[in-house]
């Protein structure tokens, strides 16, 4: 199974911290964000993994993270030319994903829990996709999943009556035919490939299975408050003993 990591769009919502920078690059405690989301693809056994971002900010993430080898992994690059959403995105994996299943995640998602198990769970899965939930106290900010039982019935982007708390989180997977699905999509108001249609197609389709999130989860991208949440978690994290040094540190 191949990894991506989506890390484009403009990150208007932290002007003007990201007016010279991708937002993946900046700090979250002790490292760049896109070391989460790429930690938490290598502790998952994935080898080989993609990095999609925007026109522009390709070259800070090659400097950053080279070929991968100090990861244990062989990364590969990709350039959104224009923000067109998650799923269009994801669209430019097909080469890479070779017919694979995929393991997604958003550069901004900082897990505490391993998706390690749920990885192989998704590796013996017939066909179709899985995602993550995670209970929210703003369901109204959020896609948000009615479930019945261990059945999801739909996904609803930011509803003004949310049927449950339980957000769908920036970690996806999906089977082999995701990218034909992608070219059925058609844009959203805001004129973008929406990743909700995408996760309603396996809905519908009956394929979609789901995991719960027990531990912390946070959103460096989503705004300030948020990034300064998810930096506080790593340092607690980090005081812990659940974060190693972070690669490329100085030696003390």
């Amino acid at each position: 199974m191949k990894g991506i990591i989506l890390a484009g769009g403009t990150g208007s919502r932290l002007f003007p911290l990201t007016r010279v920078t991708n937002k993946h690059l900046l700090p979250v405690y002790d490292r760049p964000m896109i070391y989460y989301p790429l930690q938490t693809l290598v502790e998952a056994g994935i080898k080989e993994i993609m990095i999609v971002s925007g026109k522009g900010h390709a070259g800070g993430f090659l400097e950053l993270l080279g070929d991968g080898s100090a990861f244990g992994v062989r990364l590969s690059y990709g350039v959104q030319e224009k923000p067109g959403g998650i799923a269009q995105a994801l669209s430019l994996a097909e080469d890479f994903a070779d017919g694979e299943k995929v393991v997604v995640i958003l550069g901004d998602n900082i897990l505490e829990d391993s998706i390690a198990k749920a990885v192989q769970d998704f590796s013996a899965q017939e066909k179709g996709a899985k995602i993550f939930l995670k209970e929210v106290d703003n369901p109204k900010s959020f896609g948000i999943a009615e479930i019945d039982g261990q059945k999801i019935v739909s996904i609803v982007e930011k509803p003004q009556e949310p049927k449950s708390n339980l957000a769908v989180i920036g970690v996806y997977m999906f089977d082999g035919q995701v990218f034909n699905v992608v070219k059925t999509l058609k844009p959203s108001a805001r004129g973008e490939l929406e990743v909700t249609d995408l996760n309603n197609h396996y809905v519908q389709q009956g394929t979609m299975t789901f995991e719960t999130l027990q531990g912390a989860w946070g959103d460096g991208g989503e705004s300030f408050d948020s990034l300064m949440k998810a930096s506080l978690l790593a340092q607690q994290w980090r005081q812990q003993g659940k974060l190693d040094k972070p690669i490329g540190a100085k030696e003390e």
